[in-house]
């Protein structure tokens, strides 16, 4: 296999993987008023209180209007990406959209993001449907019972958790920047027909600025999560079709696989790393190793044993963070008490489904007493 070579479609006993019905005339659907009211509501949800979606909503009928004829017209410009920097752990730079634009990507995905969905594999969990990170979780704790075979025991071994099993850890190198635009439009274009939802495609694409021309997509925007998607599942019937693995999750650039030979996801990862040259994308050399199920495998935020799973310690000091950033703002007076419970259930929600029940509720009770004791200076007599 060549790296240099053109996109190829992927081809098992001479036909395409991927065989599959041809959409025309999507268009007009998209810029259709109850597809764009439908996208703004869309766009607008948890961010009511923003002052971009108070300004777009003061004048909504017409602002939609205006959008409407731009599209119809193929006059539409997205307006320049907004890009700053967040620590999530590790620095990202994240690219936002103008609400505007967000609702086109919103209209976009209203009418595409179905077809798609229908030809992705069971296993992809990412920005999908009644998928997700706790489906994920599941998943993998019932592939880590079928390759140990009920947690069957290694020989001599010392815990519950030294079973048999080994977990291929799977990660693509600079994924969103190296996203190649021709090899998805080719990818989109299989399935696509409609000219005019390839143009407006083509347009969210280029307004991304990244290091190398044509590549790259900004995170942080709706159409990026799902072209993620759309892009990956190339990779995705790679391995259940030509490689037949049968123990496979991905969830956006992070995937695993399981088995009980070694061997057999040693020759899995030379496999894939050979096949992502042809779409344009290198598997991370340091990050993509096989190890022992017993070793514990980092996934999704976790590091998950036979018996338990444990918080990553990068998102332990996250949370540390956080909750030390809640009493700021609350202490300047920017949120109150019910939104910062509102955040923290939602992280806690998903820090449930590791063993962390000491670690909450020492949260809990540091958030507490810092809230109370800002309370109680507050009410303090000043002389």
């Amino acid at each position: 296999m060549n790296s240099n070579d053109g996109f190829r479609p992927i081809v098992l006993d001479g036909q395409d993987f991927i065989i599959m019905k041809s959409y025309r005339n999507l268009y007009d659907q998209l810029c259709l008023m109850k597809n764009l009211r439908l996208a703004y509501r869309k766009a607008k949800k948890g961010k009511s209180n923003k002052w971009y979606v108070k300004e777009f909503e003061s004048d909504l009928e017409n602002k939609l209007l205006e959008l409407q004829d731009e599209l119809l017209n193929m006059t539409y410009r997205p307006k320049s990406l907004t890009q700053f920097t967040i620590r999530d752990p590790k620095t990202r730079l994240i690219s936002a959209s103008h609400f505007r634009d967000r609702v086109v990507h919103h209209a976009l995905c209203n009418i595409i993001e179905p077809i798609f969905d229908r030809i992705f594999i069971s296993d992809s969990y990412a920005n999908r449907k009644n998928k997700g990170t706790h489906a994920a979780l599941e998943r993998f704790d019932y592939f880590k019972r079928k390759i140990s075979q009920n947690g069957k025991l290694l020989p001599n071994a010392k815990d519950n958790n030294q079973v048999y099993g080994y977990v291929l850890k799977g990660d693509i190198k600079h994924y969103f920047d190296s996203v190649d635009h021709e090899v998805l439009m080719q990818i989109i274009s299989k399935k696509i027909k409609d000219e005019k939802v390839l143009w407006l495609i083509r347009k969210i694409l280029d307004n991304h600025r990244c290091k190398e021309a044509g590549k790259g997509m900004p995170i942080g925007n709706l159409t990026s999560q799902f072209f993620a998607n759309v892009y990956l599942n190339e990779l995705d019937y790679f391995v259940k079709h030509k490689l037949k693995a049968k123990y496979y999750i991905r969830y956006v650039d992070d995937f695993v696989m399981l088995d009980s030979s070694k061997e057999n996801l040693e020759s899995y990862k030379i496999l894939i790393r050979e096949f992502l040259k042809f779409i344009k994308l290198e598997l991370h050399s340091e990050k993509s190793k096989v190890i022992s199920l017993h070793e514990g495998v980092k996934f999704l935020g976790f590091r998950i044993f036979y018996k338990y799973k444990l918080l990553k310690r990068s998102n332990i000091r996250k949370m540390n963070h956080r909750i030390e950033n809640f009493v700021d703002l609350y202490m300047s007076r920017i949120i109150n008490k019910n939104e910062i419970h509102e955040r923290i259930d939602g992280w806690f929600a998903y820090a449930m489904h590791a063993d962390t029940y000491r670690f909450r509720k020492y949260t809990m009770k540091r958030l507490q007493k810092s809230i109370k004791e800002i309370d109680n200076e507050s009410t303090l007599p000043v002389f």
